[in-house]
């Protein structure tokens, strides 16, 4: 019987938390991304592009599941760009399913985006909520899962969508205008300035990375799953973006230094997920509050990061 699990994206920040928790579980896994990375012992690893379909096809034999997490593009990086979002994911994506249409058996999660599909001003957004992306990544997401939609029904296949909100934790390195609590704690240690895209009143939801990927495992080994289901991923809590950082000075016993700048188009007022259909469907809720969360991470940077 198949037993593998194969992880695209797998030494990105979820990627690589990921498969240390299946090879903990015991799980024989597969990780493939495109730049070199490091694995637990005993995956087998696969460094290179996967952009063809006869590039997923020998990575598939053996496996029961795969997760797509690779990914390129942040909201502000494809702005004005459509043309990338097209080249640097959908692309891919689209491969790997034309390469599952031999192998329907094979359970795929996709790993989405919460916080750039749903329509502004949601009090607590759930899944049938109609999507309404703003940004060109947030388009490809919602693209991207419309033709999983598609080979499942096409195929008989089975298929898991999940939306998750900002996850955040110790690993997770900062990208430019993008994941703000890894770029803030990098600023603090180097006493920089940190660049605020509007007033800060901005309001988002921090999902820590142990229990998201706590919910990845619960999807992907969950045994009587059939057709095409989305769950949102969230804390449930959204906070402005000014509290987070108050409360990161707090963590970390510094002030930081902040330079606000005018708001970007492709940035939502508000994000707000409700994250009940994943509670109810896997008994699954997050365990580590944000206060508990900074601690951590503020932790992991202090002694690995320069």
């Amino acid at each position: 019987m198949p037993d593998a699990v194969l992880v695209t994206g797998a030494g990105g920040f979820i990627g690589v938390h990921l498969v240390r928790a299946l090879t903990a579980c015991g799980t024989r896994v597969i990780a493939a991304s495109r730049n070199a990375f490091d694995s637990p012992a005993g995956v087998q690893r696969h460094v290179g592009e996967l952009r063809e379909p006869e590039d997923f096809t020998p990575l598939l034999i053996g496996c029961r599941a795969v997760v797509h997490l690779a990914s390129t593009s942040t909201p502000g990086s494809t702005a004005g760009d459509p043309l990338a979002e097209l080249d640097t994911n959908l692309y891919a994506t689209l491969a790997l399913l034309r390469a599952l249409q031999t192998r329907p058996d094979i359970q795929l999660l996709f790993v989405s985006s919460g916080g750039n599909l749903y329509p502004p001003g949601q009090t607590a957004a759930v899944e049938n909520t109609a999507t309404l992306p703003r940004s060109y990544h947030g388009a490809g997401k919602a693209s991207a899962e419309q033709f999983i939609a598609a080979w499942c029904a096409q195929y008989g296949a089975h298929a898991s969508i999940l939306r998750p909100s900002n996850v955040y934790g110790p690993g997770q390195k900062e990208r430019h205008g993008f994941a703000v609590i890894p770029t803030a704690m990098r600023c603090l240690l180097r006493r920089e300035q940190l660049t605020i895209w509007g007033d800060g009143s901005a309001l988002r939801d921090y999902l820590y990375i142990d229990d998201f990927i706590a919910l990845c495992l619960a999807t992907i080994n969950r045994p009587d799953g059939s057709g095409y289901e989305i769950f949102n991923a969230s804390s449930g809590h959204s906070i402005s973006l000014n509290d987070l950082l108050a409360m990161i000075e707090a963590v970390a016993g510094h002030v930081l230094q902040r330079k606000y700048a005018a708001q970007r188009a492709v940035d939502l007022p508000r994000v707000a997920l409700d994250h009940n259909a994943a509670s109810h469907q896997f008994a699954w809720s997050p365990a580590v509050d944000l206060h508990e969360g900074l601690k951590r991470t503020w932790a992991w940077f202090k002694s690995y990061q320069i």
